[in-house]
């Protein structure tokens, strides 16, 4: 074997798509191999014994350059070599992912009076997200939110939210959002662009969203967690009610704050009960 590396994320996820190309001291490449599934190279190219470089690259990741010795022998083992997404920012290993309800939130905060909040939570919920492997631009969310499961702590007023005067879930039961395209915002942030359906209007909305780490969960999988937020206007998905007060204080705000607090389970569905 003349050539073995491990390619990896900073979380130690295998970068199935990275390329290992070996120069010698004139800066002539020796030998070009790519990585398996695994994020593993394997080269049984014989390499004459000496130093040699070895640079890594892989679309979306910062390229790595190390200095390898090839013994008599012919080998040249350069064990673990690590990549940083390009910009500072990690990903969740590509593949499909499937949002856990019971493990995340949909909340809304609307401002009262003016002087105070009203939280509220959707109880019911879907999701679905799917990181592209070589551009994450490219990956996609989609979302289903049961209108009828909102949810503020207040009877009455929970009954009022469904009626036709906010989101009439008679006629229009389901929010959905669906994503558009995903860009960089900064070194640990992203925006996804989507459009949102809710009260039978269909708007652009983008999320601030937030990658907070992979891990392994206690049932044998792995779990990614995210942290979105955005702001909505009532009147533009046509939810125009309201009280004004004598003081001429709206009674509930114009404007929502949204925010998403989402654990996703590696794979197409979630782990049986």
């Amino acid at each position: 074997m003349g050539l073995t590396a491990r390619i990896r994320t900073r979380d130690g996820w295998a970068v199935s798509h990275a390329v290992v190309t070996v120069t010698d001291m004139t800066g002539t490449q020796v030998l070009r191999a790519e990585a398996d599934t695994e994020g593993t190279v394997r080269d049984a190219t014989p390499l004459a014994p000496g130093p040699y470089t070895v640079i890594v690259t892989a679309v979306g990741y910062a390229p790595a350059a190390s200095s390898a010795i090839v013994t008599a022998s012919g080998r040249a083992e350069v064990g673990t070599v690590t990549l940083a997404r390009q910009g500072g920012t990690e990903l969740p290993p590509p593949g499909p992912w499937t949002v856990d309800p019971a493990h995340s939130s949909v909340a809304a905060v609307a401002q009262h009076l003016g002087i105070s909040s009203v939280h509220g939570r959707f109880t019911e919920f879907a999701g679905t997200v799917e990181i592209a492997p070589d551009d994450v631009t490219k990956s996609r969310v989609e979302a289903v939110i049961k209108a009828a499961s909102i949810d503020t702590g207040n009877g009455m007023r929970d009954t009022h939210l469904r009626s036709a005067d906010f989101l009439d879930v008679e006629r229009y039961p389901e929010i959905t959002y669906r994503s558009t395209g995903v860009s960089q915002a900064g070194p640990d942030r992203w925006t996804v662009h989507g459009e949102l359906g809710l009260h039978g209007v269909v708007r652009p909305v983008d999320l601030d969203l937030s990658y907070l780490g992979t891990g392994a969960d206690p049932w044998g999988g792995t779990r990614a967690a995210f942290r979105a937020t955005t702001e909505l206007r009532r009147e533009d998905f046509a939810m125009n009610y309201n009280q004004v007060l004598q003081a001429g204080i709206a009674a509930i705000g114009t404007t929502l704050r949204v925010e998403l607090d989402v654990q996703a389970v590696q794979g197409e569905s979630l782990p049986a009960a």
